[in-house]
């Protein structure tokens, strides 16, 4: 519950920003509550924050705000999970305070206790986030972001915010925000990327209360149809050698329209960020992927997660009592295609074993169109389909209902481009940013491909061709989808197309 000073610093925040107060929450839409992404139990949600690994527990902070069903003075919640796709709702970890809200950022365990926070042996969780003032911001002055700190002597469970706050003030920068600490072995030093308006700038510290500006990158390369922010660097192996890969979001300017996550493949030595080439890549080409960032503290393993919403339309998605979902999380690698290194998404394993026994149904061809819900019975929301075929050609999977609403999810071959249409899909009239038919290039070159589809009441997320094309998308059907059909104007076949429910129980 919080104190009388909390709730009036939300007050006078929500004013600050022109917003009223919170609105009455609309009728409940349990039908849309997935099983196996993480929602808040109620109230608004987006970023993810603060994602680290520590003694067997994934903690997962997030954007929040526990008092409305649209974006307002921003909290971290907190959930912890230990095979992440169960999660536990905990107490909200940080409060807004006299020096504004708690913006996105991130955490590392601090074992060797460089910042002196740790005591009696214990080992400090440090977070490190943004403070954004509204009234610094009303003020013009360019420096109301500012980077801060807390930490927590008891695995994650309370938070006591630094003293010495904020421990990166803003040099008259307006976009400032959303740090992703890491420990670098290059550097023997603590490193800091941080989203600078159009650029991302480097930092470093050997004790995470004192900043050194490093580099910039990025002012003039990639995608800049919006301000750039969560970004995150990390290192993944290929074939014997480390490559740097450095994730940003952007918004607007996504590849479908609105937020998306565009990264680079490079090198980076400990200062300064050189990418490999300056073709245009995203993490995931769906509308709905953005904000994401990797867990800390889990070694080689890069594990990701998104927000599964876009700022389109985000605020007024159909769900309540709670509003957005996190994407499934996703291992990370790298894949060389021609001259060009990828960046590979697949579900984590942990995801993989909600999977029951499968049902395949072997050489399936389908010239026009294929009926299968005789063979296949979509009788939960919660499932996963895999198709397999040696020689891709044009379909599209076709799920429908009694009510006439369909979900088409196919691969055109003139364009070379999977897609999603969920133009008939159930409620749109939400937003007009919403219906649509939405691409991804297919970037592999052999005549093989091999798609996994995860469905979790209103969400379905593309992992094709090893996961080198990713789409992620929403959807709110007014009834189930119980009918599956495959449709091909020049005829495909697949060597095998298989169905499991995947058990986890409904929130």
């Amino acid at each position: 519950m919080k104190n009388a000073f909390v709730l009036a610093l939300s007050l006078v925040s929500l004013t600050a920003l022109g917003q009223s107060q919170p609105k009455p929450v609309p009728p409940a839409t349990p039908q849309y509550r997935p099983a196996y992404h993480f929602t808040p139990a109620a109230h608004w949600m987006n970023d993810p924050n603060g994602m680290v690994y520590y003694k067997g527990t994934y903690h997962l902070f997030f954007q929040h705000y526990p008092e409305g069903m649209e974006w307002g003075p921003m909290h971290w919640g907190h959930a912890t999970s230990q095979d992440l796709v169960s999660w536990k709702e905990q107490s909200i970890a940080l409060f807004p305070d006299k020096l504004g809200m708690i913006f996105s950022g991130s955490a590392v365990v601090d074992e060797n206790n460089t910042s002196g926070f740790g005591k009696n042996g214990q080992v400090p969780m440090v977070a490190i986030f943004t403070h954004h003032n509204p009234d610094e911001e009303k003020k013009g002055t360019q420096k109301h972001q500012y980077q801060s700190l807390a930490y927590s002597l008891d695995e994650g469970k309370t938070w006591t915010k630094y003293e010495g706050n904020p421990v990166l003030p803003n040099p008259g920068i307006q976009d400032f925000r959303d740090p992703k600490v890491s420990w670098n072995t290059v550097a023997k030093k603590w490193v800091m990327t941080l989203a600078t308006k159009d650029r991302i700038t480097f930092y470093s510290s050997p004790n995470l209360k004192e900043w050194t500006k490093l580099s910039e990158f990025g002012e003039k390369l990639g995608a800049h149809g919006g301000v750039w922010e969560c970004p995150d660097l990390f290192p993944l192996t290929l074939n014997g050698k480390t490559y740097w890969v450095l994730l940003v979001s952007i918004n607007p300017g996504g590849p479908n329209g609105g937020s998306a996550t565009q990264y680079f493949v490079g090198q980076f030595d400990g200062k300064t960020f050189t990418p490999q080439t300056i073709t245009q890549k995203w993490i995931d080409w769906g509308k709905d992927d953005y904000a994401g960032v990797t867990w800390s503290n889990t070694g080689a393993r890069k594990i990701f997660l998104g927000w599964m919403s876009n700022w389109e339309y985000a605020n007024q998605a159909p769900t309540s009592p709670w509003r957005s979902a996190m994407t499934t999380p996703r291992d990370l690698a790298l894949k060389q295609v021609g001259q060009e290194i990828y960046l590979t998404s697949s579900p984590a394993p942990e995801v993989a074993k909600l999977a029951q026994s499968a049902q395949t149904l072997k050489n399936l061809t389908a010239k026009s169109e294929l009926g299968l819900s005789d063979k296949i019975k979509l009788t939960s929301p919660q499932f996963q389909l895999k198709l397999t075929s040696k020689q891709l050609q044009e379909f599209a999977l076709v799920l429908s209902n009694a009510g006439g609403e369909e979900l088409v999810i196919g691969y055109d071959k003139q364009a070379n481009q999977y897609y999603i249409d969920r133009s008939k899909a159930g409620l749109t009239s939400f937003s007009d940013k919403f219906s649509g038919r939405h691409t991804g290039p297919r970037l592999a070159t052999s005549p093989a491909a091999d798609l996994t589809l995860l469905f979790d009441a209103t969400s379905v997320e593309l992992f094709a061709d090893g996961g080198l094309t990713t789409m992620t998308e929403i959807f709110f059907p007014k009834q189930p989808f119980t009918q599956l059909k495959l449709r091909s104007g020049t005829g495909i076949t697949f060597d095998a197309l298989s169905y499991s429910k995947l058990a986890v129980a409904v929130k």
